[in-house]
């Protein structure tokens, strides 16, 4: 059976239709039996991702309003500007931070395999008490565990973390 091809968002609609304080993720590609996992996520003027490094999957950035800058690993800076399309590498180091206006933008990347039950397997012996939880590194909103140890809005869908 062959899929059939359909419209998802017309961006600009999508845009002039949220709130003007909504923040985060507007949008959310989850049709099923996709390859693809695609976001807009809106940082409000100022907010930023901190530095994190996707270690498995290449992610492709397009500025659909307002401005910012891309912090590279490498210790550059790439300015943010609508219509502009970024590469951002897997393994490459980056942070992003919303100009005045705020930013919005579009990620698309590989879809991420789900999380699968399979035989247990056996840890090795652990003699220094118990592991760390790191259930307040898990995204609230897409159940990404982000790199960074102090996550203030999550590098995958833009949602904020809670407070601590």
């Amino acid at each position: 059976m062959n899929a059939t091809p359909q419209v998802l968002a017309v961006l600009d609609e999508l845009l002039a239709s949220a709130a003007p304080g909504e923040r985060g993720a507007l949008w959310r590609l989850a049709e099923q039996g996709r390859e693809l996992d695609a976001n807009v996520v809106r940082l409000p003027p100022g907010a930023g991702v901190d530095e994190h490094q996707e270690d498995v999957l290449d992610v492709l950035l397009v500025v659909l309003a307002g401005t910012g800058s891309l912090r590279t690993g490498a210790g550059g800076t790439l300015d943010l500007v609508p219509t502009a399309v970024t590469w951002l590498p897997r393994t490459s180091r980056r942070s992003l931070e919303a100009g005045p206006e705020g930013l919005t933008y579009l990620t698309v990347h590989r879809r991420r395999p789900g999380l699968a039950v399979g035989p247990a397997v056996r840890a090795p012996a652990y003699e220094g008490g118990e592991a760390p939880c790191m259930l307040d590194l898990v995204c609230p909103e897409c159940g990404r565990l982000s790199a960074d140890r102090t996550p203030k809005f999550c590098s995958a869908c833009g949602e904020a973390f809670p407070e601590r």
